[in-house]
């Protein structure tokens, strides 16, 4: 069903959540970054996960359980692709570029999360358990409600108990050790990791109410190591 395109912000947050995902805020494009597949596009909507929210939507699908490659990304591309056509919007996606998005940065604008020491981006509520699995673009500059600006948690965390609790020191100024964290998942002593999910994550004290269960931390680390060996 096609919407008024009338309809406030509001409406477009509420046909995600019945979509079985959460809107992760919203921003306005500058008009020097309206160029190529965002040329007609003013207002951009983040949509993803946070916690289990969104997850359970996902474990319920068929792509969950139909056995083919990139579940998450098909149920994800299903699901964001039918509500673009709904409001007769674009559908913009983490993955399958070019061209490659900038989600890191859009989710910045679109709400107040901020980068963390192991370089995911930290939520004040949901601290590091939520992701970024599409966006809707809009042609019209809808009215937005105000981005609210606070610090981060971690500004306030002296004893950063990310860094410290990675068994392989995979997380350090330079960066993520990616090839260090793959080894360690995959020999015996990373099962703890690869069943329960990433201990540094795991240590954060921020949304630990939000934590993913053993099946969706088991999903992500499957998800994780089959990246690293398409790179």
């Amino acid at each position: 069903m096609m919407h008024e395109r009338s309809d406030p912000i509001e409406s477009i947050f509420s046909a995600v959540s019945r979509a079985g995902l959460i809107a992760r805020g919203a921003f306005l494009l500058a008009d020097g970054e309206r160029a190529g597949a965002l040329a007609d596009v003013r207002t951009i909507v983040l949509v993803g996960m946070a916690g289990s929210m969104g997850w359970d939507a996902f474990a319920a699908s068929f792509e969950a359980r139909d056995g083919a490659d990139r579940p998450l990304d098909r149920f994800s591309h299903r699901v964001i692709g039918a509500l673009a056509e709904d409001f007769d919007a674009v559908a913009l996606f983490p993955f399958g570029g070019p061209p490659h998005w900038p989600f890191q940065q859009w989710a910045r604008r679109a709400e107040p999360v901020h980068p963390s020491p192991i370089g995911l981006l930290i939520h004040p509520v949901y601290g590091l358990w939520h992701s970024y699995r599409g966006a809707l673009g809009f042609a019209e500059a809808l009215e937005l409600p105000a981005l609210e600006v606070g610090p981060s948690p971690c500004d306030s965390c002296r004893e950063r108990p990310c860094l410290s609790a990675c068994p392989v020191g995979a997380f350090t100024p330079r960066g993520h050790d990616v090839a260090a964290c793959a080894t360690h998942l995959r020999s015996a002593v990373g099962a703890d990791c690869m069943n329960r999910g990433c201990l540094a994550r795991r240590a954060c004290p921020v949304g630990t109410e939000h934590a993913h269960g053993a099946e969706q931390a088991a999903f992500t680390m499957r998800a994780f190591l089959r990246a690293r060996d398409e790179l």
